[in-house]
């Protein structure tokens, strides 16, 4: 039995391995010395770590990995407020052209985000809105709302509809009945549906490259790009902007893991 377990579980650790081996190597880098990656055979293990790399972040990255924050938070809010509602009216109000409007959210997002950074930048050079941080944020939202729409859409429409039809019975309204009873029963899905947002906003490279590169303050994914020359390249800061930059995204993951599966309903309504 244990060497049945173990057949099992040993491709399982393999796999693993290979898998986290570009995060080790991240780490690895970020300690060594500029001199020790020029070797022909690299140290597995930084002999003689240095702190370069992260002398090198908190001299010149921190502004960067402040306005990723807030391009993350903007983007979160920005979602949650049109995905929400929009969600709601799909799964509970029947309306003419809802299933063309679902069918429409699945077909936005099957363009590519380079071909709609093009379009951005046209928009944006007649709106004056290149290189700001309102204008990233509407665009990374472009993103996130349909994906938004469509979960929050599935997982409303599980709602049951007796406990709706008794908030109506005691005056409630549509909106006050969204705001009441629907979003606190939502949790889980407006938790997944803030961290997708926010963790495409804070990785996002093709929208910041295109539309905010002039920019006085850039997310990191192009404040990386300062270490990196024609001739040269700063790869244990890269490689510590890197793992900085990784940092918050492993905090939410930890966190918000709980708050991802679905079930909260269970017991709304009462047989």
């Amino acid at each position: 039995m244990k060497t049945r377990r173990w057949m099992k579980t040993l491709p399982a650790l393999c796999f693993t391995a290979v898998m986290l081996f570009p995060v080790y190597w991240m780490i690895n880098v970020s300690f060594t010395k500029p001199g020790d990656l020029r070797k022909s055979t690299p140290n597995l293990f930084p002999v003689d770590p240095t702190l370069e790399g992260y002398d090198a972040v908190l001299s010149d990255q921190l502004p960067s990995l402040g306005t990723s924050l807030v391009i993350g938070l903007g983007t979160v809010v920005l979602t949650l407020v049109i995905a929400a509602p929009a969600g709601f009216a799909l799964a509970k109000l029947h309306f003419v052209g809802r299933g063309a409007l679902n069918f429409t959210l699945l077909a936005v997002q099957m363009i590519p985000a380079v071909v709609m950074a093009m379009g951005f930048y046209a928009i944006y050079l007649r709106m004056g809105m290149l290189n700001s941080i309102p204008g990233v944020i509407v665009a990374d939202s472009t993103i996130a709302v349909p994906f938004g729409v469509l979960l929050l859409t599935a997982f409303m429409s599980g709602l049951p509809t007796e406990l709706l039809q008794a908030a109506k019975m005691d005056g409630a309204g549509t909106w006050r009945t969204f705001r009441s009873i629907v979003l606190p029963i939502s949790r889980n899905s407006l938790v997944t549906v803030s961290l997708f947002s926010f963790l495409w906003a804070w990785s996002d490279f093709i929208f910041a490259s295109t539309l905010a590169r002039g920019a006085e303050y850039v997310p990191v994914t192009l404040g990386i790009y300062k270490y990196m020359g024609n001739n040269t390249s700063q790869w244990n800061a890269i490689m510590a902007t890197a793992v900085i930059a990784s940092i918050p995204a492993a905090i939410l993951l930890i966190v918000a893991q709980r708050y991802v599966s679905a079930g909260v309903t269970a017991g709304a309504v009462k047989d």
